[in-house]
């Protein structure tokens, strides 16, 4: 005897509210993107779905997606999809219910920045170019996803930036009314500037551009619900670091440098900016610390101490402990997997570099607990 028609509608629902949009990370269903749901006769079900926008570069996955799902409910034998777009009411009620209740319109703020986020931000900082900044940012980023996290980056770095084609993110944003729905790689959602301009073109820009840039970054684009969002900022002491101590005052510093004394010279004016801002430094990171020879030797190429001489000084300067997280060896692999767009934590999972990048990753890998709601166990204090 064959189920009830009803019984088979309800599993059918079911099976949709398990389908996700690959973009948005939440059920089709409680998106309105499932206009329709039929069961034939025949056993085959008709179902009508309504992309956020015409020609969605996920439909393919979403379609795959819905059968699979759908296939798997007993009695169903065949799944018929028929794609139509949402008008734009239904895009900005979706707008409206992604924002968590802002009308469309609305200024929209920075979730980040609000109080009770439990978003820990850090901002990837160094004094100069070309010590490895983007290529730490890019490696913490996807071992902290591969660590279960959900995990974004902006590339904050405008000028030169250079994430995307180190993560191996190759999609573009969607647009979603007034919302950019970032492209994800290795299970790292992404935002660059590289994503909007034509080509290899440069971006030719003054501090309001740059702080309107990284303004949308972070209140535009959809990031969902995240643990972890990393910030790879230009090098030095300029617009954008001043930009994101308005736009971001709770974001913690991550100070990346090389072991030569120049360099950790100049890392040190970019971590004690701190004072001035009044961020948190989470600590520093020493790149290219050493080359690992054949016969199991180290070869400094760079020098020694740099690291730990900008922490010591850091601590000194600010009053507060500011620790060496970690000494990441110099690596040919580190480069390649960068050129290739798939990390070397990832590549190379068990190499020294990669070993050591993951350990960082653990002791960043900590989701800010909320306040909101509990007791602090505060008591007036007597006269």
């Amino acid at each position: 005897m064959s189920a009830p028609v009803s019984t088979v509608n309800d599993a059918v629902q079911a099976a949709l509210a398990t389908v996700n949009d690959p973009e948005i990370h939440r059920p089709i269903t409680e998106l309105g993107m499932v206009r329709s749901a039929e069961v034939g006769q025949d056993g085959v079900v008709r179902v009508e779905l309504l992309l956020t926008v015409a020609g969605c570069p996920l439909k393919d996955k979403l379609r795959s997606d819905i059968t699979a799902a759908v296939s798997a409910v007993s009695g169903i034998t065949g799944v018929e999809i028929e794609f139509g777009v949402m008008s734009t009411e239904q895009r900005q009620a979706l707008q409206t219910k992604l924002r968590g209740g802002g009308a469309a319109g609305q200024e929209p703020v920075i979730p980040f920045a609000q109080p009770g986020c439990r978003t820990r931000v850090y901002a990837v900082a160094s004094g100069k170019g070309g010590v490895g900044k983007s290529s730490v940012t890019v490696n913490l980023a996807a071992s902290l996803a591969a660590r279960g996290l959900s995990v974004g980056v902006v590339d904050a770095d405008i000028y030169g930036h250079s994430v995307p084609r180190m993560l191996g993110a190759e999609g573009l944003p969607t647009r979603v009314e007034d919302m950019i729905m970032p492209p994800e790689a290795h299970g790292v959602k992404v935002i660059s500037i590289g994503m909007f301009t034509a080509g290899n073109a440069a971006v030719v820009w003054r501090g309001p551009m740059l702080h309107r840039a990284l303004q949308q970054f972070l209140a535009d684009v959809y990031w969902g619900d995240l643990d972890v969002l990393l910030l790879d900022l230009p090098p030095g002491t300029g617009d954008v670091a001043i930009s994101l101590a308005q736009l971001l005052p709770n974001a913690e510093i991550l100070v990346v440098t090389t072991p030569q004394a120049a360099a950790a010279e100049v890392a040190e004016r970019a971590g004690a900016i701190a004072l001035q801002t009044h961020q948190r430094i989470v600590g520093v990171i020493e790149n290219m610390s050493w080359l690992e020879l054949p016969d199991g030797s180290r070869l400094e190429i760079f020098g020694a101490g740099g690291g730990q001489t900008v922490a010591d000084s850091l601590t000194q300067t600010i009053g507060a402990q500011v620790p060496l997280l970690g000494q990441v060896p110099l690596d040919t692999r580190v480069r390649e997997a960068g050129d290739d767009g798939n990390p070397i934590v990832l590549a190379e999972p068990d190499s020294a570099a990669s070993k050591a990048l993951g350990q960082v990753a653990d002791r960043l890998a900590v989701r800010r607990e909320s306040l909101i709601g509990k007791p602090l166990g505060l008591k007036p204090a007597g006269r």
